[in-house]
């Protein structure tokens, strides 16, 4: 089984000021151990940049970028996307088909909407799909705080049975990448 890490929009926006997802840093620091956990397998990473025509993620800005403190490889694949679904209308599909992936390990931001998505149609793809448990954040939304979120999508995300495969949701100390 051929194994992608998955990095989702762990960009300076969502990182750092006013839309700071939560424990964002301990998030880096997690996925940082991941990738270079993957890139040592010779699995395949790839970092995935939301963009939208207003707001902070306007393409190529500042807050657009990778999240400082995020460790990336001139190897490691990129994707830009335009929903919450990392899917829906780029490569990413094509890149895993080419590399003969089965198997994702998922993290990043934000959890209840483009991890969610992109986990949900990971799964009904047919990929086996790993949920970090510990490297998916977000921000308080009002009703629920980030925690409360977060916790909440890993025990949505691994009871979820419709699409046949479930997700596995592990602590990142757990993950084991091979490629």
């Amino acid at each position: 089984m051929s194994t992608a890490l998955l990095i989702i929009d762990v960009q300076h926006a969502l990182c750092a000021g006013e839309y700071a997802a939560f424990d964002s840093d301990r998030v880096i620091e997690r996925i940082n151990t991941l990738s270079a956990q993957a890139r040592a397998a010779h699995a395949a990473v790839v970092l995935i940049q939301h963009e939208e025509n207003d707001g902070p993620l306007r393409f190529d800005t500042a807050p657009w970028q990778l999240a400082e403190g995020l460790t990336t490889s001139p190897s490691d694949l990129r994707v830009r996307k335009t929903t919450p679904d990392s899917f829906h209308r780029t490569d990413l599909t094509q890149l895993l088909q080419a590399r003969d992936i089965s198997h994702l390990v998922i993290c990043g931001l934000q959890s209840d909407f483009c991890v969610d998505t992109t986990t949900r149609r990971a799964l009904a793809l047919g990929y086996e799909v790993t949920l970090v448990e510990d490297a998916h954040s977000t921000v308080d939304n009002g009703v629920l705080t980030a925690a409360q979120i977060t916790a909440h999508h890993n025990v949505t995300l691994a009871n979820m049975t419709s699409f046949g495969k479930r997700a596995t949701v592990i602590p990142a100390a757990d993950v084991r990448i091979q490629a």
